[in-house]
C-alpha cells in the first residue's frame, strides 16, 4: 500500500525592510518546488481596504523563487488599484522585502 506524500516542510524564510519615510514591512514565506508559498506580509503599515493585505499575499503566492523586483512589483500593483490607500508601504518596498527573504 502506498503512503501519501508527506507535506513539504520547507524552512520559513524571513525578510524585513524599513520603507524610506515609511514603516517596517516584514514577510515570512516558504519556497516549495521552486515557487513562493505561504506568503505572509505584516508590519506597522496600513492598507485601506484592509482585505488588500490578503490580496497582496495571494498575488505573491505561486511566483517563481527567482522572481525579479519588477515581477514582484507588477504582481502587487495588479491588486492595488487606484481605490487602494497604502500608508507607510509601497509596491517597491514589498518587492524588496520579498527579495530579502529569498536572499
Amino acid at each position: 500500500m502506498n503512503k501519501p506524500d508527506k507535506p513539504h516542510h520547507a524552512p520559513v524564510r524571513h525578510g524585513e525592510y524599513k520603507i524610506p519615510e515609511g514603516k517596517l514591512v516584514v514577510v515570512d514565506l516558504q519556497v516549495i518546488e521552486g515557487r513562493l508559498h505561504n506568503v505572509q506580509l505584516s508590519g506597522d503599515f496600513f492598507l485601506e481596504p484592509p482585505e488588500t493585505l490578503e490580496a497582496m499575499n495571494a498575488a505573491l503566492n505561486g511566483l517563481p523563487h527567482d522572481v525579479t523586483q519588477a515581477q514582484l512589483e507588477q504582481a502587487v500593483s495588479a491588486v492595488t488599484g487606484p481605490d487602494v490607500m497604502m500608508f507607510g508601504i509601497t509596491t517597491e518596498g514589498v518587492a524588496t522585502v520579498v527579495l530579502r527573504a529569498l536572499a
